[in-house]
């Protein structure tokens, strides 16, 4: 099974910084992290990570992955996967639909804005 953590492991903190402000350079939006995939294999790694990530903005979520390489103080960044949508729906589980975390603001927007907001929880979903 697929695990998915919220919390970014300290040791990976400054590669997935690395990989978020370089896949905000290349977005109209900026996106926050609000999850990783499988955590332990990128912990695991030396020199070159490979990191899947879930970003975030607004009400549109991510999961990418990127090569992140420490060089002389700076990082070396490059996007992994060249359809993303394809690979989400065959490997991730359910669950990222929405990601764990990913709408924590949402709702607090969305009732700023509305006299009333209506959730509709389906099998889990909303």
């Amino acid at each position: 099974m697929t695990i998915v953590q919220e919390t970014i492991p300290e040791a990976l903190g400054r590669d997935v910084e690395a990989a978020r402000d370089w896949f905000n350079q290349t977005e109209e939006i900026d996106f926050e992290v609000t999850g990783i995939v499988e955590p332990e294999a990128a912990l695991d790694a030396s020199g070159t990570r490979e990191i899947r990530l879930v970003l975030c903005s607004g009400d549109r979520c991510e999961c990418r992955s990127f090569s992140v390489t420490a060089k002389d103080g700076s990082y070396e960044v490059a996007l992994l996967d060249d359809d993303p949508v394809g690979e989400v729906q065959g490997s991730l589980p359910a669950e990222l639909d929405p990601p764990p975390g990913a709408l924590r603001r949402w709702l607090d927007v969305v009732q700023d804005r509305h006299a009333f907001v209506l959730l509709i929880f389906y099998r889990g979903y909303w």
